[in-house]
């Protein structure tokens, strides 16, 4: 009789408390996704959420070096607009320097997921059969380059275009973290001196 009582009051008990784990489980869901939606607000219109670059430090081949950057290798800088979060207001280490024409695009990743828009940048080397000329906003893309995940081979737009000097650098986020290396990319007019 007496493990019968037990096994009543048990049930009960385990219920609630499975309830109460469930409970603090959703809210801590509806946090980490409001934390996420935040993140994706800060960084505009870009797909910032998942912006893992590779750091492999590799550029195309015909990438031409900037022979008289503004800001020169291995100089500081300070990041004015940031493309993820904890980028803003984060101190950089100039990597390279090249001249080219930096491009804003949207692309469906080829991993699947939701559509990147107005992502920053992709330069006009790394664009299949991008030709001689800079390509006009509106214009259809296949993209070479492979700083996320599912960039290599998806089929993009232009958004806009802009001559400059883009640099690769190093950066540790003022959120936090480890350093990001050999980040792909950022323009001149994005970084102040220090």
């Amino acid at each position: 009789m007496k493990n019968t009582y037990r096994k009543i009051l048990l049930v009960p008990t385990l219920v609630l408390a499975l309830t109460a784990c469930s409970d603090s489980s959703s809210e801590k869901d509806e946090m980490d996704d409001m934390n996420h939606e935040n993140t994706d607000m800060e960084s505009g219109s870009e797909e910032n959420m998942d912006m893992n670059h590779n750091g492999s430090g590799e550029v195309p081949e015909d990438l031409k070096v900037e022979e008289n950057p503004t800001f020169e290798v291995g100089s500081k800088a300070i990041i004015k607009n940031g493309h993820m979060e904890g980028m803003k207001g984060a101190e950089a280490t100039i990597v390279l320097a090249f001249d080219t024409i930096a491009y804003a695009v949207s692309y469906t990743p080829t991993t699947g997921g939701e559509k990147v828009s107005n992502h920053k940048w992709v330069v006009h080397e790394e664009i299949e059969d991008a030709g001689d000329e800079p390509l006009e906003a509106g214009a259809e893309v296949i993209l070479e380059a492979d700083h996320m995940e599912g960039m290599d081979g998806a089929k993009a737009e232009i958004d806009s275009a802009e001559q400059t000097t883009v640099y690769m650098i190093n950066f540790t986020p003022t959120t936090g973290g480890e350093e990001v290396t050999n980040h792909k990319w950022v323009t001149e007019s994005e970084l102040s001196a220090k």
